[in-house]
């Protein structure tokens, strides 16, 4: 269904040129401070959406936690357990970042390892403006990590949760003492 958006001379309707915007999902994932609520770019960061929505759909994300948590920069989940066991995967996609979306505040976007091509389940919400994130070039270096969405509702639930107290455990640094759990993360 097209959006109306305006008439122009003529009688003639004007419609969206996309509407795919109109058409991107919404998740909500309810975490154990409160619920944050995303638009996905379904038409900005196709593959990388698909990816999600997948663990969502498999309800991998259940009982997972945000294991990373860095005020001033962001918040890491969807790969670890309250104690800290990593899941198992599925295989790596194609890093979607040359797509034209920043990692302002308040962005989602697919963690990864230091190949450019390793985001599987991870992804972190930035809590400040992180353009060193984005991509610059298509070297390892300059890459970027794909931005895929954005907060739409709950930005004082990642506040809560930027500011909990953290503490190194095994390996792992900035790690909540007190896990934040990811209860579910449902498509709306």
């Amino acid at each position: 269904m097209k959006m109306l958006i305006g008439v122009i001379t003529l009688g003639s309707f004007l419609f969206a040129a996309s509407d795919a915007a109109a058409q991107n999902p919404v998740v909500v994932i309810d975490t154990s401070l409160g619920a944050i609520e995303l638009e996905l770019y379904q038409d900005k960061s196709p593959i990388t959406v698909e990816n999600f929505l997948k663990y969502a759909r498999e309800k991998f994300y259940d009982g997972t936690v945000f294991h990373r948590v860095i005020d001033n920069f962001m918040i890491q989940g969807g790969g670890f357990t309250a104690d800290m066991t990593q899941k198992s995967t599925g295989k790596p996609i194609k890093n979607e970042a040359g797509n034209g979306l920043k990692n302002f505040r308040g962005t989602v976007a697919m963690a990864r390892t230091n190949i450019i091509d390793s985001a599987t389940s991870q992804f972190f919400i930035n809590v400040t403006d992180n353009h060193f994130l984005d991509h610059q070039n298509d070297t390892p270096q300059g890459y970027g990590y794909a931005v895929f969405g954005k907060v739409i509702s709950g930005m004082d639930v990642i506040d809560k949760i930027k500011a909990v107290k953290t503490a190194d455990k095994d390996l792992y640094k900035n790690v909540p003492v007190e896990p934040v759990v990811i209860k579910s993360v449902k498509i709306k």
